[in-house]
């Protein structure tokens, strides 16, 4: 309660540092004239796509009791941050796709920002978290539910959520007090490249990138590698029931972890090569980065995780029989 109140006044004295609102312009939308519509009912199609995929499972980890255990409970907040992680651009995209000027408010833009590292930091958090809940799961899985109790998932859960929070909000502050030379982002969102619009030298932001990138996301994928290193070892010298259990709960973990360290590998090599690379290619790389990353969370785990998918059957064929009747 203490940390949420000091983040809610901290951002408010932050939005309300300066009356004058500052505009950035945002430079990366391709013949935004001539395929506006196609543009807008595209990206639309897919956040609808995206927040009922995400939804629907979360409702269902909900409603069904049997999927009340910390292993679901991942997931869920996973394909929470999912949600969270596309609402916080689609909706400002989808506006801008229908607007005849681009632009973003400086502090707007800050938020933004913020959010996109927020959740994008979360999601390799608690892909750390799976995978140590499934390696106590094949690893020491007599000890497993003395281990992890849903006490225990739900904090896993909140710290997961208030790391990255911890590691942006001084960041986010200061660089809502240093003075513009730029007004214009060479992109369709604000990411790491906000960081070309101030006067200061780069020195400062990248040393911070760099600290929050290695706690964030370098410290979490070693901690993955190494659990999937113990797992394999164990499930080598088990029977071929125990490696038919790892290979269907630890497959979907390591696809979207695979699946996401390309959203990661992305945002941190494109503001370096983005001069060698066309606006048009930049443009289709940051779509397909947005469209297909958050969807395909639920498609993952909606077909590979057993118990999830009977759910899902039972739903749809209860859809079906209601409909024909």
């Amino acid at each position: 309660y203490i940390f949420a109140s000091f983040l809610t006044v901290s951002l408010k004295r932050f939005l309300s540092t300066d009356m004058n609102v500052t505009y950035i312009s945002l430079d990366g939308l391709v013949e935004i004239e001539k395929y506006r519509y196609f543009y807008f009912f595209m990206m639309l199609t897919f956040y609808i796509l995206i927040v009922c995929s995400n939804c629907t499972i979360i409702s269902l980890i909900v409603i069904h009791k049997n999927l009340h255990e910390p292993m679901y409970i991942f997931i869920a907040s996973l394909l929470t941050n999912s949600v969270l992680f596309s609402t916080n651009i689609y909706p400002k995209l989808l506006a801008d796709f229908l607007s005849h000027e681009q632009v973003i408010s400086f502090q707007a833009c800050l938020l933004q920002n913020m959010f996109f590292y927020l959740f994008g930091g979360s999601e390799f958090l608690l892909l750390a978290v799976m995978s140590y809940d499934r390696y106590v799961s094949i690893c020491k899985p007599l000890q497993y539910a003395i281990i992890m109790k849903k006490i225990k998932a739900v904090v896993f859960v909140g710290l997961a959520w208030g790391v990255p929070v911890c590691h942006l909000v001084v960041p986010v502050i200061r660089k809502s007090k240093k003075e513009l030379c730029s007004f214009t982002l060479t992109g369709i969102f604000c990411n790491n490249s906000i960081n070309y619009l101030f006067c200061a030298g780069l020195g400062e932001p990248m040393i911070s990138g760099f600290i929050i990138l290695f706690n964030v996301v370098i410290l979490p994928m070693l901690f993955i590698i190494f659990t999937y290193t113990k797992i394999l070892i164990v499930v080598h010298k088990s029977s071929r029931k125990v490696r038919g259990k790892a290979a269907q709960t630890c497959l979907p973990h390591l696809l979207v972890l695979i699946n996401y360290s390309c959203l990661a590998i992305y945002d941190v090599t494109i503001v370096r090569v983005e001069s060698n690379l066309s606006k048009t290619a930049r443009f289709i790389m940051t779509l397909q980065l947005i469209m297909y990353t958050p969807l395909c969370n639920p498609i993952i785990y909606g077909l590979k995780m057993t118990e999830i998918y009977k759910h899902l059957r039972k739903l749809f064929c209860n859809s079906r029989c209601v409909s024909s009747s």
